[in-house]
């Protein structure tokens, strides 16, 4: 099997290729300009609190304010009944709830107005990247990856992931977890390299966890709101942390200070896998050399072939995206239930792998062929589940509908790749679609009219698109005549190169 994990790393770009059995399978980019948030940890200042949404926004000291929800504030039980007891003095005997009568409820029932207040300090880690219009999601479950482990240390939990499906290594693990960690922190055993990892390995991944987390606090304890406190590690290591596996058959890096690096990450935390680390030398371009330039440019496309002659068109809006299947070329042999069978599970397989290389997240709706055999809608659907198993974000699916579609959530947490790679088209302004000539050309007049009475001179300059300007000269010249002597006005129709095709300048004047 082809498994490799690649690096191109240069001044002003980082990008990760994943390759499994020879596909492009996940593809991470940053730019230093522009660097990942998610992990990093902030001394930020509550700014405004939103009873009507159990939110509250925080300065973390980025452009916009993080944005965190009720569920997601988190007190040791003294801070909260110290902080109860406040709002119950501040609020006197006008409130029909005591402080201590709030204790007492979960404190997923208390009030966002009950835990923070405006200008109070407090320690927040970003879940979700800023994005388009919405500032970072936070949250003050503060949580540290390490190679095998997880920390939390607000939480009294073990966890073992579920990759993880062989039942007795999942008891060795939660048994050595426990006997491992201090009283009162949680850990997760985070990834399948897990399953492998020694008493040792987890002891040693303890011990920097807690480390980390005595050095983030001290930090936290000097700093001044709103701050960065911690900031998680780049792309690079990252990528090597959670990617690089014992499955994996080599990491190649195009780059010897990057080499260096990561070479002196994998001696701290995975020293068996470092003879799977090489120095790419050629003079071929990395990305060239195994075809994942070419794998992006078509990753970036809206219509996906599949094997058969069938497809799927991608439409990614604000609120969703939308997938839709169709036959194409592809028309079968005999039955044609079967071959809309065939095609459905064709899609699936791909519809699962695009979403992964892509990073699409939020709602999902998948718009399959309609099958009349109900037997043929339930194998879709768990041929569907099951290709999300390699999937690490969290995926949640619904039953096929009687219209034939499927309802699906991916956890979002970075921009997908066609918004980390791209840029609404400054024409179109990114919906796809422009008007046309004749449309710009109608709009022109119309403005024309409704304007001249009001406009001195006896003449008007109209500054437009080559084409506009070619369609008003030819195809709608008695037109313009027609306007000529309506509005008393002549035309001077002046085509620009330098306008975009919709835009245009009217320019009043004398003769």
């Amino acid at each position: 099997m082809d498994n490799y994990l690649m690096i191109n790393a240069t001044s002003y770009e980082i990008r990760i290729a994943l390759v499994e059995n020879g596909n492009l399978v996940e593809f991470h980019l940053e730019q230093p300009k522009e660097k990942g948030l998610v992990g990093n940890i902030y001394k930020g200042r509550v700014v405004r609190v939103l009873p009507g949404m159990q939110a509250a926004f925080v300065d973390i000291g980025l452009e916009r304010t993080g944005f965190l929800y009720v569920d997601d504030v988190h007190f040791t039980t003294a801070q909260l009944e110290q902080r109860l007891l406040r709002n119950d003095r501040e609020r006197s005997c006008c409130s029909e709830t005591t402080a201590p009568e709030l204790l007492e409820l979960p404190q997923s029932e208390k009030s966002i107005g009950d835990l923070l207040i405006e200008g109070q300090e407090i320690l927040v880690q970003i879940c979700k990247e800023p994005i388009g219009t919405k500032g970072a999601r936070l949250t003050c479950h503060i949580t540290l990856p390490c190679r095998n482990l997880v920390f939390m240390p607000m939480t009294d939990h073990i966890g073992i992931s579920r990759k993880i499906e062989n039942e007795e290594i999942r008891l060795r693990l939660r048994k050595e977890i426990e006997e491992l960690r201090p009283e009162g922190k949680g850990f997760i055993v985070r990834t399948v390299a897990a399953e492998n990892a020694t008493r040792g390995d987890l002891e040693a991944d303890m011990e920097f966890l807690l480390l980390l987390w005595s050095d983030i606090q001290a930090m936290a304890a000097r700093a001044l709101a709103p701050s960065l406190v911690y900031e998680d590690m780049d792309i690079t290591l990252r990528a090597v942390r959670d990617l690089f596996t014992p499955q994996t058959n080599r990491v190649l890096v195009d780059d010897p200070a990057t080499h260096a690096r990561v070479l002196r990450f994998v001696d701290t935390f995975i020293p068996q896998l470092r003879d799977k680390i090489y120095l790419y030398r050629e003079e071929i371009p990395l990305f060239d050399a195994y075809g994942i330039e070419v794998e992006l440019g078509r990753a970036l496309e809206k219509k996906v072939w599949l094997r058969s002659g069938g497809y799927i068109v991608i439409e990614t809006t604000e609120a969703l995206t939308a997938i839709d299947v169709n036959t194409g070329r592809y028309v079968g042999k005999n039955d044609f239930e079967e071959t809309l069978f065939k095609t459905n599970m064709e899609a699936v397989k791909e519809i699962a792998f695009q979403l992964r290389l892509r990073n699409i997240g939020g709602i999902i709706i998948i718009d399959f062929i309609d099958m009349e055999d109900e037997a043929h809608r339930e194998k879709v659907f768990q041929t569907m589940q099951e290709a999300v198993k390699k999937d690490k974000s969290r995926i949640n699916i619904l039953k096929l509908s009687e219209f034939g579609l499927v309802q699906m959530t991916r956890k979002r947490n970075r921009d997908n790749l066609a918004r980390a790679m791209c840029e609404p088209c400054p024409i179109c302004d990114g919906i796809g679609q422009m008007k046309s000539r004749r449309t710009v050309c109608y709009e022109i007049f119309r403005t024309v009219t409704r304007n001249a009475r009001k406009m001195a001179g006896d003449c008007v300059t109209l500054k437009v698109p080559p084409d506009v300007a070619d369609i008003m000269l030819k195809e709608e010249s008695l037109t313009v005549e027609t306007l000529e002597r309506e509005t008393g006005k002549r035309f001077v129709i002046a085509p620009s190169q330098d306008l975009l095709h919709k835009k245009y300048e009217i320019i009043w004047g004398g003769a």
